[in-house]
């Protein structure tokens, strides 16, 4: 029987072997295809080796921190960058996404969880589905390909992670709209918001950053309270 998981390659970056085996195991029983690195410094050559379809990655390493691997890789490696954090380590949550990461996910790791958020990174990055417009979208100075995955400012390309491209074509597809995060966080996770999660947040503050929208009064991607976010209609 064919598994949509069938030759992915994942490198999991991790020093704890308990933990490397047990995330390891449960992968490969879902048919990942799993490597483990335990050193931060050696991670970066094989990610840029190996090119793995995505990258599962410790913050706390030998030689190198994940962090540092992440915002070392970035500009090169285009497949999924998944960091794993401290729980409640709200500094590590932004900082993650600063340097490039896609996701982010607390420990204790919940193998089902990182499953599924493995499971919806994969499918994003292996292109646009049926139902993205094969056309840009235009708002203003605001260009989207979504067949390119590419987006352009004034002219300018802006250099988005997945995560962020995606979340910005959610809200493109739906200009004028209020979403709510839940919606948002179903397309983007696949699964339902559990009120805890502050990755949309930080995407959002992400994107307002690399458009210019001032943070403190966005003209762009505006809050709407008690909602959710809305990319605002440009002429």
């Amino acid at each position: 029987m064919h598994n949509e998981n069938d030759n992915h390659r994942i490198l999991l970056v991790e020093d704890d072997a308990d933990l490397a085996s047990m995330v390891s195991d449960f992968l490969t029983l879902y048919g990942f295809d799993v490597a483990v690195e335990g050193r931060g410094d050696d991670a970066v050559a094989r990610i840029r080796d190996e090119s793995p379809d995505a990258v599962i990655l410790d913050i706390n390493l030998p030689g190198l921190d994940g962090l540092s691997v992440c915002r070392s890789v970035r500009p090169d490696y285009h497949g999924a960058i998944l960091i794993l954090t401290a729980r409640g380590g709200e500094v590590d949550e932004v900082i993650s996404l600063e340097v490039g990461a896609d996701d982010y996910m607390a420990k204790p790791v919940r193998p089902r969880a990182l499953l599924a958020r493995l499971q919806v990174h994969l499918r994003r990055s292996s292109g646009p589905t049926s139902s993205s417009p094969v056309g840009p979208i235009e708002s203003g100075s605001l260009r989207i390909e979504p067949a390119r995955r590419s987006v352009e400012l004034e002219g300018t390309p802006l250099q988005l992670t997945t995560a962020e491209f995606d979340l910005l074509l959610l809200l493109a597809e739906n200009a004028g709209q209020s979403l709510s995060r839940n919606e948002i966080y179903q397309r983007i996770h696949g699964m339902n918001y559990d009120g805890l999660d502050r990755s949309i947040d930080l995407r959002i503050s992400r994107l307002r950053k690399k458009l210019g929208d001032d943070p403190a009064n966005p003209q762009r991607i505006k809050s709407v309270r008690g909602v959710g976010y809305m990319l605002s209609v440009e002429s």
